[in-house]
Order: structure tokens, then sequence, then C-alpha cells
């Protein structure tokens, strides 16, 4: 049975009775501000803080309620880090005259404030020069698309002080916070040994970085190939969590096409943990949006009721969708039904939800609500 720990007010009327049932001749009541009812409530904030301290303890004892360093000693036990936040990287273009160029080291603004620095000399051809940037402020929000606005910090002669994205910035990645690192530290605890099999690349895969999802396909492309589908649903939340990027191998590998975007990031990382013939090959699943008609509404027709409906069915492509996944009407029916509707129906999709092939992820689309 679970300790039942006493709130402020039990330990306060605790202290109070104690004082009245001492033994203290002709003390039959404490009086609010007397002495003893003063040294009664001090003693019970003592000990309610007393109280809170092993409980804070006790929450740090284990991997599954630890938090802070505490949950990232935890997670040392298992060779499992923290993800660190990570730095987005892209390019700028500028119209140029001649052969100017934009130096390395130079100040680059991205709209909504993102300041960039340019990490080599720029490249000049037909009139534009290409500027690779890295955002220097590490997190998710210096992923931007191309045909952003950027500007140059200082003028540089002969280019144009205004230009835009043409390489959408990616790679960054926000500090990975307690939630999601308790989870893997909790998975790898159950795990046995790594020796390659498909939930090491799962592990591996979603130990980078901005992903928070990932499957295998042993064989997909041939005999000793590796193919590990990503998602990043926090990153790539506004893409639909799908990464951006190119799929191929890591860099170096002979064997395949080398990724680009953020399916670089992960075979890399990938590159380094897998088994040393294994030909791996990172993907983006290929979206596959469903449309829904909710009807039958009634009054349950309200924009709050719509966002509740949207949201409920987000989370269930998030947790039950996968690269060839076949999604059944139950699970829609379920997710909407715990949603306490006073009636719907779903007449569209009239059936179940089958991926088109192994690449292929069911997501959500278009939600046409009727009344």
């Amino acid at each position: 049975m679970a300790f039942s720990r006493p709130t402020l007010t039990d330990l306060r009327q605790q202290a109070l009775q104690d004082i009245q049932n001492g033994g203290i001749n002709g003390v039959t009541a404490v009086l609010r501000f007397s002495v003893l009812y003063v040294l009664a409530m001090v003693l019970a904030g003592l000990a309610h803080l007393h109280y809170g301290y092993l409980d804070w303890i006790a929450k740090q004892a284990v991997p599954w309620t630890a938090t802070g360093i505490f949950l990232e000693a935890w997670g040392g036990l298992k060779k499992i880090t923290r993800k660190s936040a990570t730095f987005a990287a892209g390019q700028v273009s500028f119209v140029a005259t001649g052969i100017k160029i934009v130096p390395a080291g130079t100040t680059i603004q991205i709209t909504g404030g993102l300041p960039a620095v340019s990490t080599s000399d720029s490249v000049t051809a037909n009139g534009v020069t290409v500027v690779p940037c890295t955002v220097q402020a590490a997190g998710a929000a210096g992923n931007v698309a191309a045909g952003t606005t950027a500007i140059l910090g200082s003028p540089v002669d002969g280019i144009q002080t205004t230009g835009s994205v043409t390489l959408a910035f990616t790679g960054g990645a926000d500090i990975e916070n307690d939630s999601d690192l308790r989870g893997r530290i909790l998975d790898a605890f159950a795990e046995g040994g790594e020796n390659g099999a498909s939930k090491d690349y799962v592990k591996w895969a979603k130990g980078v970085s901005g992903v928070t999802r990932a499957w295998v396909n042993p064989n997909g492309y041939g005999a000793g190939t590796v193919v590990v589908y990503i998602a990043m649903d926090n990153v790539r939340s506004a893409q639909g969590g799908l990464p951006q990027g190119t799929d191929g191998s890591a860099t170096g590998e002979k064997r395949y096409v080398t990724a680009t975007g953020d399916q670089l990031i992960v075979a890399n990382a990938l590159s380094e943990e897998r088994p040393v013939t294994a030909l791996v090959i990172v993907c983006a699943p290929a979206a596959q949006p469903v449309d829904f008609t909710i009807s039958d509404l009634g009054d349950s027709n309200t924009p709050s009721n719509q966002a509740l409906i949207k949201s409920a069915l987000q989370d269930m492509f998030t947790r039950l969708s996968s690269p060839g996944a076949t999604l059944y009407q139950n699970t829609w029916m379920e997710a909407l039904g715990a949603l306490d509707l006073e009636q719907f129906s779903v007449p569209f999709p009239a059936e179940s939800v089958v991926a088109a092939n192994v690449g292929s992820m069911p997501t959500l689309g278009a939600i046409n609500f009727e009344s």
C-alpha cells in the first residue's frame, strides 16, 4: 500500500491535539495567538518540509519518477544521455554584381529575428551568391523554410542587402525534456544487450535530437540493407512530423547515395552504431493523407469541439500510424468516443485505411464537419 503523506492541515491539527493531550495542567484548549499555538504551527510547518524532502528523495530513487540530473544519472547506467539542443543550418542567396562574395563570419538576419552566421565564403555564379549559414542559437526555432527573407547584418559591396533562404534550415532541435528522456531510459532498462536487432536501430534513431518515432524495415532495399523510417513530431510539426531532406545513407558510405538534411543527420549517427556490414538507409515516410467527414454533430458542432476532434484524430495517427500500417475503423471511433460528444457519426472514411505501400504512412488530412 502506498504511503499517504499527511497534509499541512493534518500536521497542524495533530500538533495542536498533541499539546492538548500532553498532560499540561490547566491546558484544555489552545488560543490562536498563544505561544503554544505558534509553536505548534512552526513545528507542523517544519514537519511538512521534511515530508516534502523525503517525498522528493523517493522520486529520485527510481528512474520512472526521477527528474533533472538524477534522471540523467539513471540514464548513464544504460549509456543514455539527454539530447542536447542542436543548431540549424542551411543556405541563403543574394543578388550579386560581378564576382563579389560574402565572407565567412558575416552575420545574417533571418525573418523572425534569428541571427545566423556564414560558415564559409559564398560562391557567386550567374549574378547570385550562395551563402552557407548556421543559426547562432540552438533550438527548433532555427528551422526555417525555403523562401524566408534574409538580410545581411552588415553591407557587402556589390551584394544586395536583402535575399532569401534557398535551402531550408534544418537540424535544429530543443534540448530533450524529462518526459522524453525518461521514456528512452525505461526502454533501455527493459531491453537486453545491443546486437543490431530492429529494436536497437529504433533506439539509436530516437537517440538523435529531434527524432520522436522510428521504424525499421529489415532488408528493405535488398539483402544486407536496413531501412530506417523516422518522424520528428516536435521539430517538424509544421510538416506533419516528416523529416526534411532526401533519403539515403551516411557520409562516406560508398554503396548508396548520400542522404541530405534531417535524414543525413540520423544516417551519420546510425553509422557509428550499426553492425559493420549493414547498409543503413534513412528515409522519410511518404505521407498518405486521410480525409474525414464528421457528421450528425447537432449542437456539438462548435469550434471548441471541432478542435477537440482534430486533436483526438491527430493523437490517434501519432500513436498508431506507421509506414505500411493499416488503421481500422474502430481506432478512430474509439478516439472520438472518448470525447464524450452527445452524438456523431463518421461516414468517411467508410472502411479501414490501408497504406499504399511499405513506405507510405497514413496521416491526418482535411476534416469536414457537418451538423
